[in-house]
């Protein structure tokens, strides 16, 4: 007598960054209840949850890549992934790539989206690729827009992202200023570091003693000791690295140069 098939068991894969191209994606926790909602509507069993705070623009996270190491692996019955939406999955070519594959493999045996109509056949295949490079142009494509909003923001001498430590942001300027108590700051900091008495680490220390936040690393202080934004220059990286009216543009400085060039040399 031929025994019956396995039933497919899914394990439920909910994500959520704060980059850009999340923003309009429901919460970790409407996620959650729509989905298990929904496998409660369909008969689906949920054998384990998966909960990620990640972009997927890139390969490289640790939890999605945790549950298909264990589809890889093998598993006593056929599994499957519950999700939102493909681009919960992936943004990215090599991590639908893995997804594809492990379709043709047998090794993952179904995908489900309330969103979405998929079947593990070539038609579904196809159409699952096509949704999965759409998510991929659509980051892609906010990206190169978030890129050339910047420039046209540098262009007219705006500060495009995240205020500086040390600044605030006007909204009738519409700009970054000095922030009148942390540009003081530093300001202290850049002509202590200047007196060559202070390693990276002893003056990371020393700005978040002075209130400067947590103690940064090597890296991040380097950067902060580099800043041309501190002597009133912003430069955009996107444009010709030589000094030129476009490449940069002059804003509300805090320190003087001979103290930003004191410390920059001391940094070679």
């Amino acid at each position: 007598m031929q025994s019956l098939p396995l039933p497919t068991k899914y394990f439920l894969y909910i994500r959520k960054s704060t980059d850009e191209e999340d923003r309009q994606v429901l919460s970790l926790e409407a996620q959650l209840t729509e989905l298990k909602e929904y496998a409660i509507k369909e008969n689906l069993e949920i054998i384990e949850t998966f909960v990620e705070k990640k972009t997927a623009k890139i390969p490289g996270r640790e939890i999605f890549n945790s549950m298909l190491n264990k589809i890889e692996n093998g598993l006593p019955h056929p599994i499957g992934i519950l999700a939102w939406a493909p681009d919960r999955l992936s943004r990215n070519s090599i991590d639908g790539g893995k997804m594809i594959y492990l379709l043709d493999m047998n090794k993952l045996s179904d995908l489900k989206f309330p969103t979405f109509a998929f079947e593990n056949n070539p038609s579904g295949k196809f159409f699952l690729s096509i949704g999965l490079s759409n998510a991929k142009y659509y980051v892609d494509n906010l990206s190169e827009n978030v890129r050339r909003g910047n420039r046209a923001k540098l262009r007219r001498g705006e500060w495009p992202g995240q205020k500086p430590f040390g600044y605030v942001y006007d909204h009738r300027l519409r700009n970054i200023v000095p922030d009148p108590k942390k540009a003081k700051i530093v300001k202290q900091v850049y002509e202590e570091f200047a007196t060559g008495r202070y390693t990276f680490k002893s003056i990371s220390a020393r700005l978040a003693a002075l209130g400067g936040g947590e103690v940064k690393s090597n890296g991040a202080i380097e950067h902060f000791l580099t800043a041309k934004l501190y002597i009133g220059i912003i430069t955009d990286t996107a444009m010709p690295a030589t000094p030129s009216p476009k490449s940069k543009i002059i804003a509300g400085s805090i320190i003087v140069e001979k103290f930003f060039m004191v410390a920059s040399t001391s940094l070679l």
